[in-house]
């Protein structure tokens, strides 16, 4: 059982990341840079799959995708509580699932990394919280 204090710096740290990793996918320009990037790492490591150039209509899903993630970051990054902990838990096991979906069926194993840390955040946070009675869950000034 995780305290739910740590359990709540869980949450917060897991967003960080989320916020990190997927801000630059919100935008066309800073995506064009991740891109790159990513296909750099495809290449320059030998990965097995496949990296195939992104056409506008894929574009528009990273950054759909990214803005969506962004806000949901701050959301757990201002108010890490239980419940977005295992909701984001929920969401991390589609996104490992459709990850390891798409390696399997040809795409980059560069994806391989981000599946694991997908999968490490996801665990945690469906471990069991022990609560400190009288709490709702919810993040409160005066709690540590």
């Amino acid at each position: 059982m995780i305290p739910e204090s740590k359990f709540r710096s869980l949450v917060r740290a897991s967003a960080a990341y989320d916020l990190l990793v997927t801000a630059p996918f919100a935008t066309p320009w800073t995506f064009a840079w991740v891109e790159r990037t990513i296909r750099s790492v495809h290449e320059s490591t030998h990965a097995r799959g496949s990296m195939p150039p992104f056409a506008p209509s894929h574009a528009l899903m990273a950054h759909l995708l990214g803005s969506v993630v962004v806000v949901w970051s701050v959301l757990r990054l201002r108010e890490p509580e239980v419940r977005f902990g295992r909701l984001d838990a929920v969401a991390r096991a589609l996104f490992a699932s459709w990850m390891l979906y798409a390696v399997v069926h040809g795409a980059s194993a560069v994806v391989l990394g981000f599946f694991a840390i997908e999968l490490t955040f996801g665990i945690a946070q469906a471990l069991p919280v022990s609560r400190v009675p009288g709490t709702s869950g919810r993040w409160h000034p005066s709690t540590p």
